[in-house]
């Protein structure tokens, strides 16, 4: 029998569908039970419908076309494009094990999954699936999954991004000891929505190695990049420089000119609301008061 499953992610509403759920069911997804709802009001919109089916198989060779494979530092995942407009995705893990089989249509609201192997090759298989299809299907409802960490204080959220391993989740750990008031919302993956004109940045199931998986909202306060240096300084971006430093971060498809323009929309109605910044810091308290001092609200 079918395990139906509801979840409001960002405010948004998501349903998984487990046919077989002596195979698959939801301990593969703890992270996603502090979202999880009894039910949906049949009058709201659903974001997406995701079906875990492990008799799902690959679409003909005839009806889809290589895009490329990529690395994303955790395997590697193999995306076809569809005769439909759809979308095809292998994931694999980082001993190219293939976890799962990822099908969508082309505005991912209704997609496909057929897991493999052991539990945690399921897990993997099963949340990098759902990491791609809200990324995707959030680029019709301007809504952005962004590669950073998250701190709120007095009602905002403040995003750092950086590459892996250049401090902004020391940055982050820094307000949460020196400065008053703050909380972690996300260590890796938040998620940006912008309603009626205005910027939003909630917690996310997806939060990296730290378990942080909330389900809260705050005003987008600011996004700040850091740039390690020797000595401490902070910069406000122009729009443009804005654009460029912000984009990156988001998880995006440059290949599919309608999903990467929606997501360029989605990052310019960012810029010209939020403030975007540079922090050139060393890992220290003073870097936190700097910052905080210039960016917050």
């Amino acid at each position: 029998m079918a395990s139906i499953n509801y979840f409001r992610i960002a405010e948004l509403n998501v349903r998984i569908v487990f046919e077989d759920s002596h195979i698959n069911s939801m301990r593969l997804l703890p992270s996603l039970e502090p979202f999880r709802v009894e039910k949906i009001d049949e009058n709201e919109p659903l974001f997406f419908e995701l079906t875990v089916d492990d008799t799902i198989r690959p679409v003909k060779k005839e009806l889809r076309k290589r895009i490329r494979a990529f690395d994303t530092g955790n395997g590697d995942t193999v995306v076809d494009k569809l005769s439909d407009g759809g979308y095809q995705f292998i994931i694999k893990n980082i001993r190219q094990d293939e976890c799962s089989l990822l099908i969508g249509n082309k505005e991912f609201n209704k997609c496909r999954c057929a897991l493999k192997g052991d539990y945690n090759m399921r897990t993997f298989g099963l949340n990098n699936a759902l990491m791609l299809v809200f990324a995707f299907a959030g680029s019709f409802k301007d809504t952005l999954l962004i590669h950073a960490s998250l701190v709120r204080q007095n009602g905002y959220g403040y995003a750092f991004i950086a590459k892996s391993g250049t401090g902004k989740s020391t940055q982050v750990s820094m307000w949460l000891r020196h400065l008053p008031g703050c909380d972690l919302m996300n260590d890796d993956n938040p998620i940006i929505r912008v309603i009626e004109g205005k910027p939003f940045i909630y917690g996310s199931p997806w939060s990296g190695k730290t378990p942080c998986y909330r389900n809260v909202k705050a005003n987008l306060g600011a996004i700040t990049r850091i740039d390690r240096a020797p000595e401490n300084s902070i910069d406000k971006l122009r729009p443009i420089e804005a654009f460029a430093s912000v984009l990156p971060s988001c998880s995006s498809m440059k290949w599919d000119t309608d999903i990467f323009n929606r997501i360029c929309d989605t990052v310019t109605k960012i810029v010209e609301t939020t403030g975007v910044y540079t922090l050139h810091c060393l890992p220290n308290k003073e870097a936190a008061v700097l910052c905080n001092k210039t960016i917050s609200k």
